[in-house]
């Protein structure tokens, strides 16, 4: 009975991640734009003391820039919204498919075959490498070295 309730509440939390609530007031929560899209009038039209243009043309210029920049994107994003998400959910379900089917299984499979390498590399370097490395070690070990200033 208590692996059934289970199974069922596994089916909910899988159905829900497909049908989640998404927030249309924070649409970006993790913060991934925004140091990019944060282009207001200011930071790119700016006018030094002393060459000042007319006030009017001044708040013209700042409404059309703005009307502008918003409506463009909301037509650019209702042309090309749905077709690119399309594109981009089909790029990362690529991704995420060689990586679990190929990149995953390609890794473990080196690390299980390159195991038995490393064991008999790791064999030849201890029969051969160490002693002779200690005998070195045992015939420099007496070797002093005196430093001297000489006048």
């Amino acid at each position: 009975m208590a692996e059934e309730q289970r199974e069922l509440e596994e089916r909910i939390i899988i159905k829900d991640q497909h049908t989640k609530e998404i927030d249309l007031v924070n649409r970006d929560p993790k913060r991934i734009n925004e140091d990019v899209v944060k282009v207001d009038f200011e930071d790119v039209i700016a006018e030094p003391f002393g060459t000042y243009s007319f006030d009017g043309v001044w708040k013209s210029s700042y409404t059309t820039f703005t009307v502008s920049k918003y409506w463009c994107y909301r037509l650019l994003s209702a042309v090309l919204g749905i077709p690119l998400a399309v594109v981009w959910g089909f790029l990362f379900a690529l991704i995420s498919f060689c990586h679990i089917w190929a990149v995953v299984p390609c890794i473990k499979s080196y690390l299980i075959e390159i195991q038995c390498v490393s064991r008999i590399y790791s064999l030849c370097i201890h029969t051969f490498c160490d002693p002779l490395f200690e005998a070195l070690s045992k015939i420099c070990s007496n070797v002093r070295v005196a430093l001297r200033k000489e006048t």
